[in-house]
């Protein structure tokens, strides 16, 4: 056998397996969390009528948002996204943990969602107009030429800063 070949086809064969593998690993999906990420099961243990506002606080942390109307309630937002590449990404688990609140601040009940509970809203793209008037492109070059008063060269009686 040629010496010559050996190393040649020991190249072609490193070739090939970084060829497989940077496909295979192209085939793996970019795993992206967003939002609240609990640290044990223990943590997501929050009892009704037994802990308060500020045993959930340390629990569990800062909610990701807060409600506005009704019954005081913090909610603890997940979003686990999947991405192919360079493709868009597409949302594969969403979890919202709701704990409600009553009048003394301990937890009245606690709720979990999924996305299965979720809801697609459509955006409206429609503009609101506003007042005023639009301003071309010359209008708006050469729209304060002659609006501000001239450099003043030579000493004015008016200015005080002396």
């Amino acid at each position: 056998m040629d010496r010559t070949k050996l190393p040649l086809r020991q190249l072609g064969m490193a070739v090939a397996v970084a060829a497989a593998g940077i496909v295979v690993t192209a085939c793996n999906p970019i795993r992206d969390t967003h939002g609240f990420t609990a640290q044990g099961q223990d943590q997501l243990k929050v009892e009704p009528g037994v802990d308060t506002k500020s045993t959930v606080l340390a629990r569990l942390g800062s909610p990701s948002t807060q409600s506005s109307f009704d019954q005081p309630a913090w909610y603890y937002i997940t979003t686990i996204q999947e991405r192919y590449a360079f493709y868009k990404p597409q949302t594969v688990n969403r979890e919202i943990l709701v704990v409600k609140f009553d009048a003394e601040d301990k937890v009245a009940s606690v709720d979990r969602y999924g996305m299965e509970r979720g809801r697609v809203v459509s955006y409206s793209d429609d503009s609101t107009p506003t007042r005023g008037r639009e301003l071309g492109l010359l209008e708006q070059i050469f729209g304060n030429v002659g609006g501000t008063p001239p450099i003043r060269t030579e000493e004015d009686p008016r200015d005080r800063r002396r």
